[in-house]
């Protein structure tokens, strides 16, 4: 597919993909979905890819769908209900790579721009960074994920409050909240995502999928059972050659050169 929403970069087993539509606030038409869920499936048939970092182009992450669009398709409940499923389709496919994806997020956090930082493994923030789900300040509910995610992954109560009352975040109060992983100063996001995006490009790839796998799938379960698939995943690992090679690296006191196999 021939991206006109997005960039999608590849140098030293990172990809940036970067959302372009500055003067809409990169807001997420159909077009936009599209184009990301082709995205996903590029980085993830490249087997060099470790690392995914999403960003936005101009003052914003992402301000949320495309409601120009969204208005178009009031009273057409078929366009409506393919419109979600495509989000879904979207949110899931990028949830569900198994490298490492960073959502590196400044200016405006919101709605659909807050799903999309959701289905990342990591959030960093510029520090005037403004999050929040304010579907409710127009009577709207988010429709990709957002319900679902959102009050997983911080505090339930405040996740709650957010999506009743629509109200903003800080970088610092999403942080303080667990929903953000790290804060850094607006003239350092840049250079802090990079540093951080080098480090986990060196990382096993392997351990990474497998660390994914057991951390999504053992929250939705019981302790017991999530123990058993640990037990079972571990194992699996220990016949890949990056766990050879970890070991080895690790007794001849060097630095690991993980195959990725």
């Amino acid at each position: 597919m021939k991206f006109e929403t997005i960039i999608l970069e590849k140098q030293n087993r990172i990809a940036t993909l970067t959302l372009n539509r500055p003067d809409d606030l990169n807001a997420l038409s159909r077009r936009v979905y599209e184009e990301l869920y082709a995205a996903a499936m590029e980085v993830q048939s490249d087997r060099e890819i470790r690392v995914l970092v999403i960003k936005g182009n101009g003052r914003a992450f992402c301000a949320g769908a495309d409601l120009k669009e969204v208005q178009r398709m009031l009273g057409n409940i078929p366009a409506m209900a393919e419109f979600v499923r495509l989000c879904h389709r979207t949110y899931n496919a990028i949830e569900s790579l198994p490298i490492v994806t960073i959502a590196s997020v400044h200016g405006l956090v919101l709605a659909g721009g807050i799903e999309l930082a959701e289905v990342c493994d990591i959030i960093i923030a510029a520090e005037s960074t403004r999050i929040g789900d304010q579907h409710a300040r127009f009577g709207l509910v988010a429709g990709g994920g957002g319900t679902q995610r959102l009050i997983r992954q911080m505090h339930f109560r405040k996740a709650r409050e957010l999506l009743i009352t629509g109200d903003w975040m800080t970088a610092a109060e999403a942080q303080a909240y667990g929903f953000v992983s790290r804060v850094v100063p607006d003239d350092k996001l840049s250079e802090a995502t990079a540093e951080l995006a080098r480090t986990l490009a060196d990382r096993s790839p392997m351990a990474t999928r497998c660390v994914k796998m057991l951390a999504n799938r053992g929250i939705q379960t019981d302790l017991a059972t999530a123990l058993e698939l640990e037990m079972a995943a571990v194992q699996q690992h220990y016949l890949t050659e990056d766990f050879a090679e970890g070991v080895n690296a690790f007794v001849e006191k060097r630095k690991p050169n993980f195959p990725g196999r």
